[in-house]
């Protein structure tokens, strides 16, 4: 008895030790990644806003989360779609492709915008210019596609953005579905890059026009206006307009007509990032995402930061309401999460594609150096004819880039390296120009670091131009007269925050210099999944395990 009773006892023992170990030989994985990037997120607005937060959404991030707090850009531009796809591929646009969020293609002589594919239709709408897109002119894997490939395409990823571009180039090639707002029908819609119609939890979203809500009572302060001293007083002089208001001051009252002829509004109203959360959700419970033992992606990006930033500048009342009420709607998503996939079962990263400038006229008001600068391929063309005797040696100057018509130069005999000597001189001599750089001579050029290593880390030989232009600190184009832009090699247009919190993340912070090429390395060394193919970046490791 005593015999067959150890025997017995044995054998559930040995049971118990296979199932210990069976279960030992699974990867130990979160349930889901959600990629958090904001849009034109400076660094210091966590703590420039820091005490009008409240408790569960940027310090949520801050206090259980490890923070990065000198992270930055490591090519020039510094532009939407080439940051969206450096966090993910952790690499540059000299390898992954994109080297703005359009460039010029010297063989056809035509402007190339990065997602957009004509082999492709619309789905969800009519428009061409709004649907036509595809991750094809992307060069390498993301870090989404490395969780596909290490799960035998089990994962589902998803991407999620008012911007076609900061949807699709996150989530790769071959996700379940990358989806973006369309301003003429006020949804989110896709393309045939992706299937031949909506899915239904797509079309139940848009069928509750959330956008036609969060907009019907306007737009006031989140706060009494008077709180919000961190900013410059409403209807400052440099700020744009919004729709119909005749001035830049709140409340907005009439962005519900607005946004009836003009869906595209809201995009720069708070409401658009209350929108993509809205269908990031939508999309965790129609996907399931995170619902089972095998790892799932959302790359969102929140977007009206940047076009709020555009349109009134970093330091507007507008701009600050947009981040507060922001932090409120992260605090309520998180809580989501926490019910829906489980507090501490997913891991989340929040981040920014770029900064953003000051504008010229909030520098001027408080005597900071700044000016205009304008890029007219005119001028220029007339100067190199009258020493070089050919019209037009100039075809585009975009992205701060001079391109020159190699075939002219060729048929012409010219040599490009005295045409672009030649341009190169007179640019220097230009008041507005810190730099200005043969792109293919970059790596030795006489410039100092970092701005040598980020041009060659942006140059692109079959995409960018051949002459980089490097303003002076704070220099802004001339069409950025009202609010601001980006673009630039400066601390701010590439000092970005960078938080890690959930699933194998230890809180702290750490001011050890990375840069936005080490995020996905470390997404890949969490998810114990090959790095991204281009990838030239290394894990942050310090914020791995708890």
């Amino acid at each position: 008895m005593f015999k067959k009773l150890s025997i017995v006892l044995l054998a559930v023992m040995c049971s118990g030790f296979n199932a210990q170990k069976n279960k030992s030989n699974q990867v130990d994985r979160p349930k889901l990644v959600v990629g958090l990037v904001v849009d034109q997120m400076r660094w210091d607005y966590l703590y420039r806003y820091y005490e009008k937060y409240g408790n569960d959404g940027f310090k949520r991030l801050l206090n259980q989360g490890y923070s990065l707090n000198n992270v930055h850009i490591n090519y020039i531009p510094t532009y939407t779609a080439i940051g969206h796809t450096t966090i993910y591929t952790g690499t540059v646009p000299a390898i992954h492709g994109i080297a703005g969020n359009d460039w010029f293609d010297k063989e056809t002589g035509k402007n190339v915008y990065c997602t957009g594919d004509d082999t492709v239709t619309p789905v969800g709408t009519t428009s061409t210019k709004n649907g036509n897109h595809s991750p094809r002119n992307l060069w390498s894997t993301t870090i989404a596609d490395e969780l596909l490939l290490a799960t035998n395409f089990k994962a589902k990823v998803v991407g999620v953005s008012l911007k076609d571009r900061a949807s699709i180039l996150p989530a790769g090639h071959n996700p379940t579905g990358a989806y973006w707002f369309d301003d003429t029908t006020g949804n989110f819609i896709t393309s045939s890059y992706y299937m031949n119609e909506l899915p239904k939890w797509v079309n139940d979203f848009n069928n509750q026009k959330v956008g036609e809500q969060l907009v019907k009572n306007g737009w006031n302060t989140l706060l009494p206006i008077a709180q919000y001293t961190e900013s410059s007083p409403d209807n400052s002089a440099w700020e744009g307009l919004l729709g119909s208001a005749k001035t830049p001051t709140f409340p907005y009252s009439n962005l519900a007509n607005d946004y009836k002829t003009k869906k595209g509004d809201i995009r720069s109203t708070p409401f658009g990032n209350t929108l993509t959360l809205g269908i990031a959700k939508a999309s965790i419970k129609g996907e399931q995402l995170g619902a089972d033992a095998i790892t799932d992606f959302l790359a969102i990006n929140l977007a009206s930061t940047d076009y709020a930033g555009h349109r009134f500048g970093p330091n507007s009342i507008e701009v600050q309401d947009v981040y507060l009420r922001l932090d409120r709607d992260l605090a309520e998503f998180f809580n989501y999460l926490d019910q829906t996939v489980g507090k501490d079962q997913y891991t989340v990263f929040l981040s920014a594609d770029h900064g953003g400038a000051h504008a010229k006229g909030f520098m001027d008001e408080h005597k900071m150096p700044t000016g205009f600068y304008g890029e007219d391929n005119k001028e220029f063309n007339v100067m190199l004819k009258d020493q070089f005797k050919v019209d037009k040696l100039i075809t585009k100057i975009t992205n701060n880039q001079v391109y020159l018509d190699d075939k002219l130069m060729t048929e012409n005999k010219l040599d490009a390296d005295q045409v672009k000597q030649y341009l190169i001189d007179i640019l220097n001599k230009d008041k507005s120009v810190l730099f200005a750089v043969d792109m293919k001579k970059a790596g030795s050029a006489s410039i100092p670091e970092p701005i040598r290593t980020r041009i060659v880390n942006g140059y692109n030989w079959q995409r960018s131009g051949d002459i980089q232009v490097i303003y002076h600190d704070s220099w802004l184009p001339s069409y950025s007269k009202l609010g601001t832009t980006h673009g630039s090699w400066n601390s701010y247009d590439s000092h970005i925050p960078l938080i890690f919190m959930g699933w194998g993340i230890k809180p702290g912070e750490s001011n050890k210099e990375y840069s936005m090429t080490d995020i996905a390395p470390t997404l890949a060394a969490l998810l114990r999944v090959q790095f991204p193919s281009g990838n030239i970046g290394n894990p942050i490791v310090e914020a791995i395990g708890k």
